[in-house]
């Protein structure tokens, strides 16, 4: 029975929730708190030490491979003809780096050139905890790589928690918890795009500083969203962040783009009523939908908005994500690349020893073919999942499900779908409390899904760190010498990728895990040992 003591603490935690932007949007006028558990979930040091000092190898892997035209078309066309969303990306990839391609869909056009744009990868890494095998990546997401806000809140809830309702806490979490993990994915992916923004502005300050007509304005970000967006404030969370940094924030749709976009001296973007365009950050693009605009004439469905998104690309502009980061960070190039040898993986910028720690962390994935149904049939109906291209929930085919869908599947589909081993993380070994819409429940079975976010410009980490910020993260976090850590030593860069996690929790008899579309519910870490 829940007792008095924890529902004075839950209602404290949605009180706090509320009043620190931890909640998704209702109304036009209002909101709810986000689904949250009450006390973190455990992890080993170990177990974190390996994510955070590999994770950023995996953002220079999906950096390369997005940036080989090559091997993203090699990659991607055997799955055009069963994904017609993914024919259309192929398209605009294609559109993107052919140099000859003219704009003739916006005004005040100079001579067309292929890709200006700047790559800014914010990605994030998601990862299973298996009980035997140990943490192996799910799936990578490389557009509307979102909720690290939300990662940070919730750590601080529970910091919160932890010194407001030290009784519920204590009942709610596992004997052997210590030290909250830090998390700081709100800073530190707003410090990424400060920095990639800035290096846009001080470009174009450079070059225009003897001009008459000077474009340069105050740094601008441009956050591209869906129509209707319900999940805002985790959006706002960051807009405001970058706003103390002295960073303008923008939104706008899509369709709010149409014909706005212009090009200005030595490529660069601007937007009428606004000026020059430092970054773009698309928390859209990823489904059709987000390209629908039946007011406006077009040849093809979808075809004029997907056509505002390469006019970006084309000027010289920091984005995230670039089609090219779309597609690298898709399943199908997540099983290639699973399916390859170390030695193999060296071609996108690895080193022979960081090959190896990246194959550590990918899972089994393997391309669906007419004898699927034999390889499925012929194990546990637990030991696969079925995926399409899809981002988000619902794309995924569990158990009893699987050889059916299989069965349905015309040969020209097959490419566009694979089979990922089934990861099976240990549930707490306490039971947890959760909270959802203001209601309570305890779940005896609850699992995490871990995801690692990363910030690289150009392929270069990001994230400003001081040598002495990575010694005291060291001792704090791992109780070991400073030097010990992450690589850290007398040559240390002033540069990391990682940026910090987001931590989504459920029953283990649930498939979906999304915060905002399952049964998931946001969650935080804390060391056992």
């Amino acid at each position: 029975m829940i007792n008095d003591t924890s529902k004075q603490a839950s209602q404290d935690a949605i009180e706090w929730a509320l009043s620190h932007g931890m909640a998704l949007k209702t109304t036009p006028y209002s909101a709810v708190h986000t689904a949250f558990s009450l006390t973190p979930t455990p992890i080993s040091t170990a177990r974190y030490q390996k994510l955070t000092s590999s994770v950023g190898l995996l953002g220079k892997l999906v950096h390369f491979a997005s940036e080989d035209a090559e091997f993203l078309n090699q990659a991607i066309a055997p799955i055009t003809k069963g994904d017609p969303f993914f024919n259309a990306l192929l398209e605009m990839h294609q559109a993107i780096h052919q140099p000859n391609q003219q704009l003739t869909h916006q005004p005040n056009q100079q001579e067309s050139q292929s890709a200006k744009r700047l790559p800014l990868l914010i990605m994030r890494s998601d990862f299973m905890d298996d009980a035997s095998l140990g943490p192996k990546l799910i799936e990578f997401n490389g557009i509307a790589a979102g909720m690290g806000p939300f990662g940070q809140r919730v750590h601080e809830l529970h910091k919160f928690l932890q010194l407001q309702a030290p009784e519920a806490f204590s009942e709610w979490s596992t004997p052997t918890t210590g030290k909250l993990v830090a998390n700081h994915a709100l800073e530190n992916l707003a410090q990424g795009i400060a920095n990639a923004t800035h290096r846009i502005n001080a470009e174009f300050a450079a070059i225009e500083q003897s001009s008459i007509d000077n474009t340069t304005n105050a740094p601008t970000f441009l956050m591209v969203v869906q129509a209707g967006e319900d999940n805002v404030y985790d959006q706002h969370l960051l807009e405001h962040a970058l706003q103390s940094k002295g960073i303008r924030t923008i939104r706008r749709t899509f369709r709010e783009l149409h014909g706005k976009l212009k090009t200005g001296d030595n490529h660069r973007l601007l937007l009428d009523g606004v000026g020059a365009i430092d970054t773009v950050y698309l928390r859209a693009g990823y489904q059709y939908c987000d390209y629908h605009a039946n007011d406006i004439i077009s040849r093809v469905c979808c075809d004029a908005l997907m056509q505002t998104r390469i006019f970006i690309e084309k000027h010289r502009v920091a984005v995230n994500a670039t089609v090219s980061q779309q597609l690298a960070t898709s399943k199908r190039v997540q099983m290639l690349l699973s399916s390859m040898e170390p030695c193999t993986l060296t071609r996108f910028g690895l080193n022979i020893d960081e090959a190896i720690a990246v194959k550590e962390l990918l899972g089994e994935m393997i391309a669906v073919t007419k004898d699927s149904a034999a390889i499925v049939a012929n194990g546990s109906n637990n030991d696969w999942v079925l995926k399409n291209q899809g981002e988000g929930g619902g794309h995924c085919i569990f158990g009893d499900d699987i050889l059916p869908k299989l069965a349905a599947l015309q040969p020209h589909e097959y490419q566009a779908w694979s089979l990922m081993r089934r990861l099976h993380p240990s549930a707490r070994a306490t039971t947890a409390l959760t909270v959802r819409k203001g209601e309570l429940q305890k779940v005896d079975d609850l699992i995490s899904e871990i995801g690692m976010f990363t910030v690289h410009i150009d392929g270069k980490p990001a994230i400003d760190v001081k040598k002495l910020e990575v010694e005291t993260l060291a001792v704090e976090k791992f109780d070991v010498k400073p030097l010990e850590v992450h690589g850290v030593n007398e040559q240390i860069t002033d540069k990391i990728a990682y940026a910090g996690y987001l931590i989504r929790s459920k029953s283990a008899r649930s498939t979906e895990g999304g915060v905002h579309s399952g049964m998931g519910v946001l969650d935080s870490l804390v060391f056992i040992d």
